[in-house]
């Protein structure tokens, strides 16, 4: 631990230079007169944490009259305390960590400011180091609410399949690069291997919508399955949805890893980091993980293929991203605006490679990352991220029409305790307490009993 700070306070000094550009370029942002507390809740994602040494080390340095206080979270606990606090306008936060599902129902209800609005105000100067046009526009898309920014992105993500390069090679095994379902079913057959402690494949089977229904939600739109059909009727228990969620639990049955009923994606990544799992289906922000060599023993061993396809490519990959958002009645608007473009900007990312490696880079927020020799060099993952985000289709998430949008999620306020009731009976079919029927019947009347054409009128 002592040689990991040392380490950290060295790379911090390599980068001082970087980080008074950094400051200069926003220094025309406003700055508050007298010292003001920001308070932020967050996730305890890896990035979130080195965002948070990085806010200590450098801005609250640059910035003195401004202190930002985290509240740092699990992701299922984050969610619903943060929600609470902003609908109940209970004041505890300033920013908070959001994605694309909450960014668009939360500026309708106007519980967070419209940053766009904010940024077109600044001088050119400041617009023009920030460098809006620089983020990935299907993110921004997804951050928006009638057309104008609403959160500012973090980190983006979609979802891919990494593969151990040494498992297969001892195999004898290739992973095509647009691998089909079937093929991976085939694939964690013959890798996994109980006695000597590796599982073919790990995904999330850990309850909460965004935590097993992340994964599950692709296969069933790859399947030819939805939510809802047209007239907002639930398709929980329709044939396509029902053998992709037979198909999902019976992998995890077989050749998954063991509990998987209570594995999310942290649990999951730390199994193939330690080389026990032959494949992983996650998020594409993870790879920076596997790619660490302080963390990983597999680093530079990974592969990288296109999330796996049934019947249809529509839905097949997830769209997602954790985003920076103003509370409506923050009291400190200007400090709040000033930290999350400094978090969000071009400086940033390049700070951050400096610092923390090139491979732990926030990865999918920004084009011109995409275009930087040093991270590519380090980040092999860098174009299948890329290509799988530019390519998402939460506007189109499945094989027939439906009267919803998002990839992984549905886009309606009636979601979030919907998915998470339905993410609960997912997650006993895979410890083996339901059977699949029995959760997708149970699933089909907790939505038929929450969401109907009239309570999701304009969404």
């Amino acid at each position: 631990m002592r040689n990991r700070s040392i380490a950290l306070g060295s790379a911090l000094m390599m980068v001082s230079a970087l980080s008074l550009s950094s400051v200069n370029a926003f220094a025309a942002v406003k700055h508050p007169a007298k010292r003001v507390v920001l308070t932020v809740a967050t996730v305890n994602n890896s990035q979130m944490v080195q965002m948070e040494q990085l806010t200590r080390k450098v801005f609250e340095k640059q910035n003195p009259n401004i202190v930002v206080k985290f509240v740092t979270l699990p992701e299922n606990e984050l969610r619903p305390k943060v929600t609470e606090d902003v609908a109940t306008n209970a004041g505890k936060f300033d920013v908070v960590t959001i994605g694309n599902y909450e960014a668009p129902i939360w500026a309708r209800n106007g519980w967070i400011s419209n940053i766009g609005s904010q940024l077109r105000r600044l001088p050119a100067g400041v617009r023009k180091a920030y460098d809006y046009a620089d983020l990935i526009r299907p993110i921004m898309n997804s951050l928006s609410y009638h057309q104008s920014a609403y959160a500012l992105p973090f980190y983006g993500e979609s979802s891919m399949l990494m593969y151990n390069k040494t498992m297969f090679a001892a195999h004898h095994l290739k992973m095509p690069l647009h691998p089909t379902w079937a093929q991976v079913a085939k694939l964690a057959k013959t890798l996994n291997n109980p006695k000597q402690g590796v599982s073919g494949i790990v995904m999330r089977g850990l309850a909460g919508w965004g935590m097993n229904l992340a994964p599950l939600d692709t296969v069933i739109n790859t399947f030819g399955g939805e939510w809802f059909n047209m007239r907002w009727k639930p398709q929980m228990t329709s044939p396509a949805t029902e053998r992709a969620v037979t198909f999902y639990v019976d992998l995890l049955r077989k050749y998954g890893e063991p509990s998987a009923a209570t594995t999310g994606f942290q649990q999951a990544t730390s199994l193939m980091a330690q080389g026990k799992a032959g494949m992983f289906y996650d998020a594409t922000s993870l790879a920076g993980v596997l790619e660490t060599p302080s963390t990983s023993k597999i680093a530079g061993h990974v592969g990288f293929a296109y999330a796996p396809t049934a019947a249809t490519a529509h839905g097949s990959h997830w769209l997602w991203s954790w985003a920076l958002a103003m509370v409506k009645d923050s009291r400190h608007k200007a400090a709040a605006l000033k930290w999350m473009m400094w978090a969000t900007s071009p400086h940033y990312l390049v700070l951050a490679g400096k610092t923390f490696g090139w491979e732990n880079v926030p990865p999918g927020t920004r084009y011109s990352i995409y275009h930087n020799p040093q991270y590519l060099k380090a980040a092999p993952f860098a174009k299948v991220t890329l290509n799988s985000i530019d390519t998402a289709t939460p506007l189109h998430p499945t094989l027939h029409p439906v009267p919803y949008t998002g990839v992984q999620f549905v886009e309606i306020p009636q979601f979030e305790t919907a998915g998470q009731e339905v993410s609960q009976d997912v997650s006993a079919a895979i410890a083996g307490t339901m059977g699949v029927k029995q959760a997708l019947q149970e699933a089909n009347s907790q939505l038929a009993a929450q969401v109907t054409p009239k309570s999701v009128k304009g969404y």
